[in-house]
């Protein structure tokens, strides 16, 4: 299978899983248009969308995409009921389309009924985890969010982390800033400023890399135990987790 990403919005990725013989999944279709462009320049022939949440800019492209593909099941969570959706799923249900079977699991925290989607190697994480960082907690709390990081951080190293946004330069000046001494921190940071001066895609990205890089994947770390200890001192991942999202929010 092949994964493509299509560029929406001014930095949002729409993701689509395409077989050998043409169809189609698509992921969290903010907007039509680029979708149908891309479908008519492939000959795709599209099999189901996926959605993560109920925020327009995942889901404002699903009524005209089922005007013109009326068969489509829409999968997602009960957020989405009213946003085309014709299918609910939740946490520990498998969605078998073609030849893929995706497994569900609540990632509650930038919403709260936010899930993923998840079949090897592929996590379609919405906007739960980006690469460096984690979603911002419109409805949700930073509890939440630290739980839903664990289930992601639980899958295989190899997983591949489709983003919904291209937010990795801003993370990564954000994570630079906090343990600007981090070698890691710093190659990555390098490493994606270059890209994006060539207006390059940060994403799709590994697991086991964002492990190394992410500090929301990081709240055991001692190094930044420490660096959280030179203002507070916090006894809980979950605790640490929270501080990290406030200085993100305020950064």
């Amino acid at each position: 299978m092949n994964l493509i990403s299509i560029p929406a919005f001014q930095d949002n990725y729409i993701w689509v899983l395409a077989d050998d013989k043409d169809r189609c999944i698509i992921v969290d279709p903010g907007e039509a248009a680029p979708v149908m462009k891309a479908i008519e320049e492939n000959g795709w022939q599209p099999q189901a969308i996926l959605l993560t949440h109920h925020h327009n800019d995942h889901v404002g492209g699903v009524p005209a995409l089922r005007a013109k593909f009326p068969h489509l099941e829409v999968y997602g969570p009960q957020e989405t009921q009213n946003k085309g959706t014709t299918r609910i799923v939740e946490e520990g249900q498998n969605v078998l389309i073609l030849e893929w079977e995706f497994s569900v699991f609540a990632t509650p925290g930038h919403t709260s009924g936010h899930i993923c989607f998840y079949s090897f190697p592929y996590l379609f994480c919405g906007d739960t985890m980006f690469s460096g960082g984690c979603g911002r907690l419109f409805e949700g709390t930073p509890e939440q969010m630290y739980q839903s990081f664990q289930k992601i951080n639980a899958l295989p190293a190899e997983t591949i982390i489709c983003c919904a946004h291209e937010y990795t330069l801003a993370n990564m000046k954000f994570a630079l800033s906090i343990l600007p001494e981090d070698p890691a921190i710093q190659d990555y940071y390098h490493k994606v400023k270059e890209l994006r001066a060539k207006k390059l895609n940060t994403l799709p990205v590994i697991l086991k890399n964002e492990r190394q890089i992410n500090l929301f994947l990081r709240t055991d770390d001692i190094d930044l135990i420490n660096k959280i200890n030179q203002e507070t001192k916090m006894q809980q991942p979950e605790q640490r987790f929270a501080w990290l999202r406030s200085k993100k929010d305020n950064f």
